[in-house]
């Protein structure tokens, strides 16, 4: 019989392409990863591994066994669901992730809604940027999490992990309010430059200089291609994560940055929010197999009945 815990590290080193990287991941030595690897080929009888220098990758057989891998653990996620579902009453931690403007716009409402549902639910949040949660959905760090992706650059599915949409968010374009008045046919300058027509406000803005997400954040990532798209690489001054501190330096004029709609919902008279035609989609995940298990269907039920509480111009992916 195969060993589960050795088959995730398999699945892991597929996924992750080194054993330090795995151990890390692990928090284990690399000298573990190993041992463990290389007690689950002997467990199959076939070789799982071949090693190049000083890297190693899998063989044609491993790459078949992370699929089963994958299934397995859908398997038992499913049977902890049927096993936590004949229970009475919901109890138990649950660990929640999701990114900052969901944290204070829909998280809120959400958990005052299970603890008054399910209050024998020990609930813990944890803030991460959407590109981090996967894997601490996959490592068990999390049991729901909170994802978003934009219609102009979609994550692929994740094979460990399954979702439902929640809700879609227009992005703007937020620019200080004085430079544009609603008789302009331009946007006038922000930090010295041009900004163009109304109707092109990302191409008007290609001389300004620009409030983008941190290097390996999603919302780093999006800035640059949508600005890639409109034909220019953007002058890059301030590196901000915290939408409400974006919006505060656009609001100082110290540039321009795009902010979606839950970011805004008390707008700043000194910033001016162009729409665009940009949607980000926000999505609720949690592990293959999970969602039937009572938890993650009450924490969906809270997270869709808090999105009616949304303030009116964020429209809810029905």
């Amino acid at each position: 019989m195969l060993d589960v815990r050795r088959l995730v590290l398999l699945r892991d080193l597929a996924r992750l392409g080194t054993i330090a990287s795995v151990a890390q991941a692990h928090a284990y030595t690399p000298s573990a990863v190993s041992q463990q690897l290389a007690a689950l080929q002997r467990e199959a009888g076939i070789r799982l591994l071949e090693r190049s220098g000083r890297r190693v990758s899998l063989t044609a057989t491993a790459t078949a066994l992370v699929r089963h891998t994958e299934v397995i653990l859908a398997a038992l996620e499913a049977a902890d669901a049927t096993l936590a579902a004949a229970r009475t009453g919901l109890r138990g931690s649950v660990r929640i992730g999701a990114f900052p403007s969901a944290v204070r716009t829909l998280l809120p409402a959400a958990l005052v809604t299970l603890a008054r549902d399910h209050p024998a639910l020990d609930l813990m949040i944890t803030e991460l940027d959407p590109v981090d949660m996967p894997a601490a959905l996959r490592s068990r760090q999390l049991d729901v999490a909170l994802l978003h992706d934009y219609d102009i650059a979609p994550v692929p599915p994740d094979p460990a992990l399954d979702s439902i949409a929640l809700l879609e968010e227009t992005v703007h374009l937020a620019v200080p309010a004085g430079v544009l008045s609603d008789d302009d046919a331009d946007l006038g300058a922000v930090g010295g430059a041009d900004l163009g027509a109304v109707n092109d406000p990302v191409g008007g803005a290609r001389d300004a200089q620009w409030i983008v997400g941190s290097p390996g954040t999603l919302c780093h990532s999006v800035a640059l291609h949508v600005c890639q798209m409109a034909g220019f690489a953007p002058a890059v001054r301030h590196h901000v994560d915290d939408f409400t501190a974006m919006l505060a330096l656009v609001a100082a004029g110290e540039g321009v940055a795009l902010v979606p709609q839950l970011a805004v919902t008390q707008p700043s008279p000194q910033v001016r929010l162009l729409p665009l035609t940009l949607r980000r989609r926000t999505r609720i995940a949690y592990r293959r197999g999970a969602g039937d298990h009572p938890a993650v269907l009450a924490c969906v039920w809270a997270l869709r009945r808090a999105t009616t509480a949304l303030p009116s111009g964020v429209p809810i992916d029905s």
